[in-house]
């Protein structure tokens, strides 16, 4: 076999081999090209977090007060407590009843703070105005009587306290002297004066009671002088309607007892201290903040808590009262809070002798919010300001 021949031979076996392979894969299972793996579905994202809801105290005196304004904060952190990350509470404190009030509290709603209260009765235009122009924002007054749309107001019945402090003191005293320093002649400090009075006669007819004006809320060393002159004048237990815990420290100086007053002041005058007339502003707080928070807040006129609700208190009643006297300041206590004591219940008397309530007549809250006389036993005129 030539050469040729041999290379032909070796070609045509080559054609035959490939064309073999051709056939085999034509007559086979269709190769399919690999394809990518579907990406893992990436999980759902979670709702995104709302805001918390900001919310704003303006206060007139200082926190450390004692009184008052340390009242007030122990409601704001009760907020807190309640509703942690919800929310983010801020105050200013020391914010004068005049034109500061109105700046500040515009810059607290212009700070995004959706929910501002004020609390104390001299901020009662300023939030009005504030109000007036800021709509989305909720606002609420302690102790003031105007509402708007966006503006409601709060009230504890401080003259309940000041009751149950009245049915201790008129045990208490030798002398038949009570003294009271006074804040600033409106109805609210008015009706605390004469329902501490009240209560005292409760216990002992012969009792009296005299006033010392100092028109500030907070005013220490003004509050030392009015206590001073107070036990002057004979007064041997003392009351007061103001923010520090100056009265209760005069009376533990003096050797004379005292009361502290919207927070337990145990601590001020050991010594002095009969018990303290306070305020648990948390219910409220709480209650408003929810409100806020559920999309229920809506300006429903005053709300006036106290000893049903929580709100008003007698508390660290001292060893030196017998337990026959504190007997009767728990009675009158367990009284308020089923609503089988009514403190303004008639007959009653104002100091200039003229009947205010009839026998049997009870005085409903327009009565109690516009009490601007003395009951019988205090001495001396309401002041007027003219």
């Amino acid at each position: 076999m030539t050469m040729l021949t041999k290379r032909s031979l070796l070609k045509l076996s080559a054609l035959a081999s490939v064309a073999a392979t051709a056939a085999l894969v034509g007559c086979g299972k269709k190769e399919e090209a690999p394809t990518a793996a579907a990406p893992a579905s990436a999980p759902a994202a979670a709702p995104a977090k709302p805001e918390p809801l900001k919310v704003a105290f303006a206060y007139i005196g200082p926190v450390g007060d004692g009184g008052w304004t340390y009242a007030h904060d122990l409601g704001r952190k009760a907020v807190e407590a309640e509703f942690g990350d919800k929310v983010v509470t801020s105050y200013v404190e020391n914010v004068p009843e005049a034109a500061d009030a109105e700046r500040v509290i515009r810059d607290m709603a212009g700070q995004g703070n959706k929910l501002i209260f004020g609390t104390t009765f001299g901020y009662m235009e300023s939030m009005l105005k504030v109000a007036g122009d800021m709509k989305e924002v909720k606002f609420e007054h302690a102790t003031g009587y105007k509402q708007a749309e966006n503006l409601r107001t709060y009230d504890s019945r401080t003259y309940e306290g000041a009751y149950m402090a009245g049915v201790i003191a008129g045990g208490m005293t030798k002398t038949n002297v009570l003294g009271v320093v006074g804040s600033v002649p409106i109805p609210e400090v008015i009706r605390n004066i004469n329902s501490f009075t009240l209560g005292a006669q409760s216990v002992n007819p012969k009792i009296k009671t005299k006033v010392v004006w100092v028109n500030k809320w907070f005013d220490p060393p003004k509050e030392g002088e009015a206590a001073e002159s107070l036990i002057n004048q004979g007064a041997d237990v003392l009351m007061q309607n103001t923010d520090s815990p100056a009265v209760l420290k005069k009376a533990e100086e003096k050797g004379k007892l005292a009361f502290g007053w919207d927070s337990d002041m145990t601590a001020y005058g050991p010594k002095a201290h009969l018990a303290s007339a306070i305020i648990n502003w948390g219910p409220y707080y709480k209650k408003a903040v929810k409100d806020a928070l559920d999309g229920t807040w809506k300006s429903e006129g005053n709300t006036w808590w106290g000893v049903k609700e929580g709100a008003i208190d007698i508390v660290s009643i001292s060893d030196k009262v017998p337990a026959d006297l504190k007997a009767k300041a728990e009675a009158a206590k367990a009284g308020l809070k089923d609503g089988t004591l009514s403190i303004w219940k008639g007959p009653i008397v104002g100091s200039d002798g003229k009947e205010v309530l009839k026998k049997d007549e009870v005085a409903d809250d327009k009565f109690l919010g516009g009490i601007s006389f003395y009951v019988k036993g205090v001495e001396g005129k309401v002041p007027t300001g003219k």
